[in-house]
């Protein structure tokens, strides 16, 4: 670690996620240089600062989370605008992720304030890449609403997205989700449950939704936290003939060229291949 004095602003700091080594030097440098420390959960920050024998001094950590962020904002901000470093950290991760420090982030920018990053542990990064899922395109959908209805109009609103879907999950509920995927997305499509990512007892479950969800529901107790990498869906084979009969349907209403873009969107092929074949048939009748 080094003693330095830090340019001020507001520093979102990423903490282990489970093993306590796992975190940067600058986040050191950091947490032991800021002169003002937020953190959503105090305990679990104080026993990381003993961990890595950062010395609070005359400071004190301030707690920052969902249910006193409106009244706590104003404070940490306006230390900024007294010229103080302040530094903010989650329970664990990366701040902002599925995250109470959105608002303070969000306000600190619209004051004109600094807000720097300091990256590291993220559960969403460490699952994705453990998980064998593709990994050129996802997208992360936080936290599956609790009440049965409410989580299955959330798990509808993918049902069409074409990408590896990430989701972090309670271990109590994570087997009804498992079970309202296997219902919407099918039996076959394929997922990884990561549980307790870096922590003593890590676990990747990977297979289709029904294999997992099978081997899982009579777990009498599931513990720590669970993140759900849900794989794309797999394109299936269609036939140049279905294509075929859906253009010449379409060519009697509209040009080669926009039957070709309406074919490639609905059989999800290219647009060349839509349009060679929107031509054959044209040429054809």
């Amino acid at each position: 670690m080094t003693d330095k004095k830090l340019p001020v602003g507001l520093y979102l700091v990423s903490t282990p996620i489970g093993a306590a080594r796992d975190i940067t030097l600058r986040a050191l440098d950091i947490l032991a240089n800021a002169d003002v420390l937020a953190a959503e959960d105090t305990r679990n920050t104080r026993r990381l600062l003993d961990i890595h024998g950062i010395s609070l001094g005359s400071r004190r950590i301030i707690p920052y989370h969902d249910h006193n962020g409106a009244g706590q904002r104003p404070k940490l901000l306006g230390a900024i605008q007294d010229g103080k470093t302040v530094a903010y950290v989650s329970d664990a991760g990366t701040p902002l992720i599925a995250d109470p420090g959105y608002g303070l982030a969000k306000e600190a920018g619209k004051q004109g304030l600094d807000v720097f990053a300091a990256p590291g542990a993220s559960a969403l990064l460490a699952a994705l890449v453990v998980s064998g899922m593709p990994t050129d395109r996802f997208m992360f959908a936080g936290f599956a609403p609790n009440k049965q209805k409410a989580k299955q109009n959330f798990l509808l609103e993918f049902a069409e997205l074409r990408s590896t879907l990430v989701l972090y999950e309670s271990p109590k509920r994570v087997c009804d989700t498992l079970e309202q995927m296997v219902q919407i997305y099918g039996p076959s499509r394929q997922v990884a449950l990561c549980r307790e990512l870096t922590k003593k007892f890590e676990q990747i479950v990977r297979g289709t939704l029904e294999d997992v969800f099978a081997q899982l529901k009579d777990v009498p107790t599931i513990k720590g936290e669970c993140v759900l990498v849900l794989g794309p869906p797999v394109p299936k084979e269609i036939a140049d003939i279905e294509i075929e009969e859906k253009i010449r349907e379409l060519l009697g209403e509209h040009k080669v060229k926009t039957v070709a873009q309406i074919a490639a969107d609905e059989f999800n092929i290219p647009r060349k291949q839509a349009y060679d074949i929107a031509l054959k048939v044209k040429k054809n009748e």
